[in-house]
């Protein structure tokens, strides 16, 4: 607890985490909107635009939250070089 109160330890990381396990379950549920919009129903043509909305939005998803993670493990690495030379 006192390292999150302190800010020894990074929170942040383990809330992206849950993020993106959100994000991944709304781009199923928006593919699958995406399928059954319309007065058609489901044809062929909605549920290849349904998969690929799902599929896109997983991938962008993804990047998004592999960006955010990456400039915390800069941060990680530069703390760690930080440490290192002032020992």
């Amino acid at each position: 607890m006192k390292s999150i109160f302190f800010f020894d330890s990074m929170l942040t990381p383990k809330i992206i985490t849950f993020v993106y396990w959100l994000l991944l379950l709304a781009s199923v549920i928006g593919g699958v909107t995406a399928m059954f919009a319309g007065y058609e129903g489901l044809t062929f043509g909605s549920f290849v635009y349904g998969i690929a909305i799902a599929l896109a939005s997983a991938v962008g998803a993804r990047i998004w939250c592999e960006l955010m993670i990456v400039l915390f493990k800069i941060n990680d690495n530069l703390k760690a070089i930080a440490d290192k030379h002032n020992d």
